[in-house]
C-alpha cells in the first residue's frame, strides 16, 4: 500500500474516533453537564482507551468549544437562507433568538448553559474557541445594511449595536428560566434595542 493511501487511511480513522468521541462527550454532557460529566462513561460509549479523549481533548472545555462553533456554523447556514429575501431587523432579531431557544431545546438547558459561559470565560482565548463568528458577522452585517437603507438612526455603529443585542439576549438567556415569562422577556428586550437604533 502507498505511504499516501496509509496516511489518508490513518487520517480518516482519526476523523471517525474523533467524531465517536465527540458524539459520546456531548450525550454525557447533556445528561450531566460538562462539569460533572465522567470522561469514563464517554470512552466507554465511544469505545476507545481512556487516553485517546485527551488526545482529542485536551480538556472537556474543549469538547463545549467545538460543540459551539458547529452550533454557530450551523446557524449561519440557517441565517443565510433566511436573509436570501430582504428581511428587516425585527424579523433578524425575532429568527435569532428563536434560534438560539431552539439550541438550549436540543441540547438541555445544563450544556446551554456552560455553552454561553465558556463563551464568556476569560479563558476563552487560551482554549482559541470560535477564531470567526459568523452568527455575529450576520447580525452586524444587517444592522449596517439597515443603516445604509435608513431604516435606522444614521450614527448606529453596527458592530456595537449587534453586540448589545446579542449580550443582551445570551444574558436572558442565562439568567431566566425557560418559561412565558422569559419569552416575554425576550421580546420586550428585542423591541427595546429597536427602538434605541430608530432615525433621530
Amino acid at each position: 500500500m502507498a505511504a499516501g493511501a496509509k496516511a489518508g487511511g490513518r487520517e480518516a480513522q482519526r476523523r471517525a474516533t474523533h467524531e465517536r468521541l465527540f458524539a459520546a462527550a456531548v450525550a454525557e454532557f447533556e445528561r450531566t453537564g460538562a462539569a460533572a460529566a465522567d470522561v469514563g462513561a464517554i470512552v466507554r460509549a465511544a469505545g476507545v482507551a481512556h487516553g485517546t479523549f485527551f488526545s482529542h481533548f485536551p480538556t472537556k472545555e474543549h469538547v463545549v468549544a467545538e460543540l459551539g462553533q458547529r452550533e454557530e456554523v450551523r446557524m449561519a447556514a440557517e441565517l443565510d437562507d433566511f436573509l436570501a429575501a430582504p428581511r428587516g431587523l425585527t424579523e433578524l432579531f425575532a429568527v435569532v433568538t428563536a434560534m438560539a431557544v431552539s439550541l438550549e431545546e436540543r441540547i438541555g438547558t445544563l450544556l446551554f448553559r456552560e455553552l454561553l459561559a465558556l463563551y464568556f470565560s476569560p479563558s476563552r482565548p487560551e482554549l482559541r474557541l470560535w477564531p470567526e463568528h459568523p452568527v455575529v458577522a450576520r447580525v452586524i452585517g444587517e444592522v449596517g445594511s439597515a443603516r445604509d437603507r435608513g431604516e435606522i438612526d444614521a450614527g448606529a455603529d453596527p458592530s456595537n449595536s449587534a453586540t448589545v443585542f446579542l449580550l443582551g439576549l445570551y444574558a436572558l438567556l442565562l439568567t431566566q428560566e425557560n418559561n412565558a415569562a422569559r419569552a416575554g422577556a425576550l421580546d420586550q428586550f428585542a423591541t427595546t434595542v429597536l427602538r434605541g437604533l430608530e432615525p433621530r
